[in-house]
């Protein structure tokens, strides 16, 4: 029975998508009338939808919409977002490798993602076209009340491949999800991909700049 995991991040993490979510941000701004600068985008980019919509309307000081109102806003959003990464599809360097070498390395393995369900399949579905995708649990923004910074998914994630949380080490990019892990009890690995510095993600027990620079025994080393 494996006794590590690995939880992944999917957007920025496996999948290069920051350019298509940053598309769909500011074109879902346009619609609304509410720019969206790249400042805002880089701030909140990591978090779920409905919080960042809320933000957004209380950065140019009007008030939210109902939850309603903000369940559709973030669907458009989301529908924007996958035509645009539809036509060019971008995983990150390294990422389909470095999963496959954890399989074979006996983890077990999970994805712990504030997506929604049909954007986690999507790239899922090209990340692994046979539908081989080596993942023990698939855990989205729709199976958990609280998205990241707390810690929920990662524990969900945990709990559903059966491995103790201290024994569980979170692959992310963005600094709300670092922070997720520490609040599960986790250790996380970072990667600093576009829209992110190291200052940024100082607070994780690894940066690395490409997924190539990690491999199961550098990321076990991280376990107490």
């Amino acid at each position: 029975m494996p006794t590590v995991g690995a939880i992944f991040d999917l957007d920025g993490t496996l999948v290069d998508s920051a350019d298509a979510h940053e598309h769909a941000w500011t074109a879902l701004g346009v619609q609304l009338g509410l720019p969206v600068s790249r400042d805002f985008f880089l701030r909140f980019f990591g978090r779920p939808n409905p919080p960042i919509i809320r933000a957004l309307f209380e950065e140019h000081g009007r008030t939210p919409p109902s939850d309603e109102e903000i369940a559709r806003l973030a669907d458009r959003k989301e529908a924007i977002y996958l035509d645009r990464i539809g036509a060019a599809f971008p995983p990150m360097p390294g990422g389909v490798a470095l999963v496959h070498a954890l399989a074979a390395a006996g983890w077990s393995l999970a994805i712990g993602s504030s997506a929604p369900p049909g954007n986690v399949r999507f790239m899922l579905d090209r990340l692994w076209p046979a539908s081989d995708a080596p993942f023990n649990a698939v855990v989205t923004g729709a199976c958990i009340e609280r998205g990241k910074p707390h810690p929920d998914v990662f524990l969900e994630a945990a709990q559903r491949i059966g491995i103790a949380p201290e024994r569980c080490i979170v692959i992310e990019d963005a600094a709300p999800g670092i922070e997720a892990a520490h609040r599960a009890g986790m250790r996380c690995a970072a990667l600093c991909s576009k829209g992110h510095t190291p200052e940024e993600l100082a607070a994780a027990d690894l940066l690395v700049h490409c997924l190539d620079e990690l491999s199961p025994s550098r990321l076990q080393s991280l376990l107490p």
